[in-house]
């Protein structure tokens, strides 16, 4: 359970993180944001490092897969807090959801793992919810709504590459994580910098770093003890806490389009996390085809 309880506290830490978000980036820039939240990060993760030792922290194993996966995590992070400044925090977090079902469709072939016809079924009704999330019409293909898909795409792809990467300390992970997209946010904050109104905002801004780190911190943790069909469909805690977040600070109400999307989105991904759980325990006793 140990792997499991991590994902849960981990996905309350990026739910504060992203309602924290959604508050800021209404008034600075995106590219402040993320560079602000990145040094943050970094100041609370330096006295680690200093530990572990700047070498160590710098001697990667696979470093294209590292590269990939910092690629993809500040991809992720831009996509977000873009969305998030356009769309309640509910949407988004439901196309978040999504991750899981491409975390699923994926593993067969970056992962070598067997999805069976049952598995195969979840997966497709996951990626009617999307549809259903997204409302069919000539404004389904908002550039709010299509950047949250290559966003949750890009989270997924993400959680699959840490797998690959089992042997690399969290603080290593973490660090490329946030020097990346701080790097990034440095490239953008030109363009669209605000001067900071108070105190307060500026506390929240660093804040974003430290709780942003802790999340994939305890991420990380739990995908290295856990496998990613096991701890990956705890991703859905994020809809619940988005929905109460997005109503006490925003007012958010749930659309029912985003209602009945998420519903299909979680269903099946607690299948296909109950079916894998299911063959495990009968692998345990003989081996078996996946189904």
């Amino acid at each position: 359970m140990t792997g499991p309880l991590i994902m849960l506290l981990g996905m309350l830490m990026f739910a504060l993180n992203d309602a924290m978000g959604k508050w800021l980036v209404a008034n600075y820039g995106l590219g402040q944001v993320i560079l602000i939240r990145s040094l943050a990060a970094l100041v609370i993760l330096a006295p680690f490092l200093w530990k572990a030792g700047l070498l160590s922290v710098l001697s990667v194993e696979q470093p294209w897969m590292q590269f990939a996966r910092v690629a993809l995590s500040t991809l992720e992070v831009f996509c977000f807090y873009y969305a998030v400044m356009y769309l309640p925090l509910a949407d988004v977090m439901t196309y978040w959801l999504a991750a899981p079902i491409y975390v699923a469709a994926a593993s067969p072939l970056l992962l070598g793992e067997k999805v069976g016809w049952r598995r195969w079924c979840a997966i497709a009704a996951g990626f009617i919810g999307v549809i259903i999330t997204l409302e069919p019409s000539s404004a389904m293909f908002t550039l709010p709504a299509l950047i949250s898909i290559v966003g949750s795409g890009a989270f997924a792809f993400m959680l699959l590459s840490g797998r690959s990467l089992r042997n690399t300390p969290d603080k290593t992970l973490v660090f490329f994580q946030v020097a990346g997209a701080g790097l990034a946010g440095l490239a953008f904050a030109p363009f669209d910098w605000a001067p900071i109104s108070s105190g307060i905002d500026l506390a929240l801004l660093g804040l974003l770093g430290i709780v942003a780190m802790a999340a994939h911190m305890l991420v990380n943790r739990a995908l290295k003890i856990s496998d990613a069909a096991t701890v990956a469909p705890l991703q859905y805690t994020l809809l619940l806490w988005a929905v109460v977040f997005g109503w006490m600070f925003f007012g958010d109400v749930p659309r029912i389009g985003m209602l009945v999307g998420a519903g299909l989105i979680v269903a099946s991904g607690l299948f296909i996390f109950f079916r894998e759980r299911q063959l495990k325990a009968r692998n345990a006793v003989s081996p078996v085809v996946a189904e």
